[in-house]
C-alpha cells in the first residue's frame, strides 16, 4: 500500500482484468460479423467442382451433370463420330475453334483432353436455350448431310460432334468447353481445368 492509501495491487489486477475481458467480447462480437462476409455454403456449392462418373458411359451414349447450375454433357464419340469430324471442317464458323470457348488444353481438332469423350456446357450460344444431341439423322429440311452432333430446336442452331457451330445458324459461337480433369480413367471433375485453372 502506497502512503495515500490506495493499493495500487488492486488497482492493476481490476484494470488487467477489465482488459481481458473487454478483449474476449471483441473477440465473440467480430467473430459473427467477419463470418458474415463469407460466402454462403449454397454459394461455394453452386461454383464447385463436381465429378462425373463415366465409368458405364457406352460408345455414343451421353449423360449430364449440373455444374454452377448449367447442364454439362458428357458424350463417349465412336470412332465413326471422330472420323467424321475433318469432314465438316468447310461447313462450320469456327471449325479450328479460334474463338475463347474452350480451355487451351481443348484447342484441338476434337475440343476435349481424349478424343473419345467430350465434355460441353449443354448451353446455345445464340440465346440461352438447351439443345438436344442428336446422334442420329436430322429431319428434312435441316440438314440432309446430318453426321450427328448437337440441334437447338428453339432457333435451329446445329453444333457437330465437338461442339462446334455450322455457318448459317443463329449461335454465333461453337459450344463451351468447361474446365476438367481426370481424377482418373472413370472420373472426371468439371470446374477444375487439367492446368489447375478455374473458371
Amino acid at each position: 500500500m502506497s502512503g495515500d492509501g490506495v493499493d495500487t495491487s488492486k488497482r492493476r489486477f481490476l484494470i488487467a482484468a477489465t482488459t481481458v475481458v473487454g478483449g474476449v467480447g471483441a473477440v465473440y462480437t467480430a467473430v459473427p460479423f467477419l463470418a458474415s462476409w463469407l460466402p454462403s455454403e449454397r454459394a461455394k456449392a453452386a461454383g464447385a467442382p463436381v465429378e462425373a462418373d463415366i465409368s458405364k458411359l457406352e460408345p455414343g451414349q451421353m449423360i449430364r451433370v449440373q455444374w454452377r447450375g448449367k447442364p454439362v454433357w458428357l458424350v463417349k464419340r465412336t470412332e465413326e463420330m471422330l472420323q467424321a469430324l475433318p469432314t465438316l471442317d468447310d461447313r462450320l464458323r469456327d471449325p479450328n475453334s479460334l474463338e475463347a470457348q474452350q480451355p487451351t488444353y481443348c484447342q484441338n481438332p476434337v475440343r476435349s483432353i481424349k478424343p473419345e469423350i467430350l465434355v460441353l456446357v449443354g448451353i446455345c450460344t445464340h440465346l440461352g436455350c438447351s439443345p438436344g444431341f442428336v446422334p442420329e439423322a436430322l429431319p428434312q429440311p435441316y440438314d440432309p448431310d446430318w453426321k450427328g452432333g448437337f440441334f437447338c430446336p428453339c432457333h435451329g442452331s446445329r453444333f457437330d460432334l465437338a461442339g462446334r457451330v455450322f455457318k448459317g445458324v443463329p449461335a454465333p459461337l461453337n459450344l463451351v468447353v468447361p474446365p476438367y480433369k481426370y481424377i482418373s480413367d472413370t472420373l472426371v471433375q468439371i470446374g477444375v481445368g487439367e492446368d489447375g485453372g478455374a473458371a
